[in-house]
């Protein structure tokens, strides 16, 4: 199994306890978000928890000295952590949190979405193509915006694998392959 795969079960398993046992979702989306950041953004601590010739016992022993020295998480999530680093799967942590924020987000009936213009919009339109693509999904929308001049005009919206492509530059390289088909 793929080390994307595995984080997904782990979170899926984390996830699903935590409705279970009714804990808070977003308080344990923090703290596994906030774990995952202190030990990516401490290089040192990143390479003993990550390497494989670090025992699993000793890494367990530094999540848990973690813990004691006020690294204080939810139950669940220690006791998941603990696992992780008993098991050698710590190296999972950041797919694991993803994977986690995403069944979170699917929970809640909430997609991510990007949205590329050729210039800056104000906020109103901005709230309107937002509802327009909460209407098309049929869940509320978080919506990223970019500039992208390259565009020229118009808007590129994705939604994960989903592209509604309204550029003027797309629209453009359609006229012109349809001009040369029927020129041939």
């Amino acid at each position: 199994m793929t080390a994307r795969g595995s984080a997904t079960r782990y979170a899926r398993a984390l996830f699903d306890v935590a409705v279970q046992e009714r804990v808070d979702l977003d308080v344990l989306q923090r703290d596994l978000s906030g774990f995952v950041a202190m030990v990516t953004g401490h290089e040192t601590l990143s390479r003993a928890l990550m390497s494989p010739t670090v025992p699993a016992a000793k890494k367990r022993a530094v999540v848990e000295a973690l813990f004691a020295r006020g690294g204080a998480v939810s139950p669940l999530l220690g006791k998941m952590l603990t696992l992780l680093a008993e098991r050698d799967r710590l190296t999972l942590l950041p797919e694991l949190a993803a994977a986690f924020e995403r069944r979170l987000m699917d929970h809640r009936h909430v997609v991510r979405a990007s949205l590329a213009t050729a210039v800056a919009l104000p906020p109103d339109r901005i709230a309107a193509l937002k509802d327009g693509l909460a209407q098309a999904t049929g869940r509320d929308v978080h919506l990223e915006t970019t500039v992208d001049p390259a565009l020229v005009g118009g808007a590129v919206a994705r939604i994960g694998s989903t592209v509604y492509d309204g550029s003027v530059t797309t629209q453009l390289e359609k006229l012109k392959r349809s001009l040369i088909e029927s020129a041939q």
